[in-house]
């Protein structure tokens, strides 16, 4: 080493990159030519933002698939706050009138969506920003089962055919969840419910949900690795899995019900949770058929 060159640390040290590299590229060989959905949720737009972009650029270069489905919740609630519009909700679903409608279609679909975009591009990708109007990508009914939510709605069909172009064409699909009614009036979708039918159309091989909190606990607090589909459910029923966490858990089940090889919850928070997951032995709760 010279008297110009950098102290080397023992996170940069070269035996320690090798190791690490060497560890990794089984996984690599594991997913190249697999799609993987990631949920990027608003709550999860925290300290690991920073790597996000990073870790989406990286799984293209190793010949993964990634499509990315954002929430931004928070970030609604502030734009409605500065606008002087109360929001109202009714089980953890927004009450979505026509006024509402717009906010949350600019700050989806425009600001957060570009954002990310900007980012991902930033960091040496290739990435389109689309929400779900966009060739009919989210085909979506509305949502009547927690009463009138107004324009709030659930998928009813995603269009595969727009996600293979992107594929073929080597793009990076950013997708908001806005959807679109067979009368072309727009839905408000829940992000999470978006990205699940969507790694179910496009069959991925894993549909990691980015949230706020490191996974599934078990009655002890402690991090659940693994669950079949059947322990899942069991947990839900006993109460072990309860409140926020039962939608997420339900909707890894339906992706996993619908071709998904496996889901993960995993915290978005902790910078570089993706690689982590994918190319370690874990940083969430899998969820899989079997």
């Amino acid at each position: 080493m010279n008297a110009e060159s950098p102290p080397v640390s023992a996170a940069t040290e070269p035996k320690v990159i090798a190791s690490v590299l060497a560890e990794a590229v089984p996984y690599f060989a594991q997913y190249a030519g697999k799609t993987i959905v990631v949920k990027y949720g608003g709550h999860a737009m925290g300290a690991g933002g920073m790597t996000f972009a990073q870790d989406i650029v990286l799984l293209r270069q190793v010949g993964i698939d990634p499509i990315v489905v954002h929430g931004g919740g928070p970030q609604i609630n502030r734009m409605l706050d500065r606008l002087g519009i109360k929001s109202n909700f009714i089980n953890g679903l927004r009450i979505t009138d026509a006024e509402t409608m717009d906010v949350v279609e600019m700050v989806l679909a425009g600001t957060i969506n570009k954002q990310l975009v900007g980012a991902i591009n930033g960091a040496g990708g290739c990435a389109i920003g689309v929400c779900g109007k966009d060739g009919n990508l989210v085909v979506a009914r509305k949502l009547t089962r927690n009463g009138d939510l107004g324009f709030v709605g659930e998928p009813e069909r995603i269009n595969a055919t727009v996600i293979d172009g992107f594929r073929r064409a080597a793009m990076i699909p950013v997708i908001a969840p806005i959807g679109v009614g067979a009368a072309g009036e727009t839905y408000n979708i829940n992000a999470d419910t978006v990205a699940g039918a969507v790694a179910a159309a496009a069959q991925a091989s894993r549909f990691l949900l980015l949230t706020d909190v490191p996974g599934v606990l078990d009655a002890d607090g402690k991090l659940i690795p693994e669950l079949s589909a059947a322990e899942a459910r069991r947990l839900i029923g006993d109460g072990t899995i309860s409140g926020g966490m039962i939608p997420k858990v339900e909707t890894c089940l339906e992706a996993v019900d619908g071709g998904v090889e496996a889901a993960v919850i995993l915290d978005g928070r902790v910078p570089h949770a993706i690689l982590l997951e994918l190319f370690t032995e874990g940083a969430g709760t899998l969820i899989r058929a079997g």
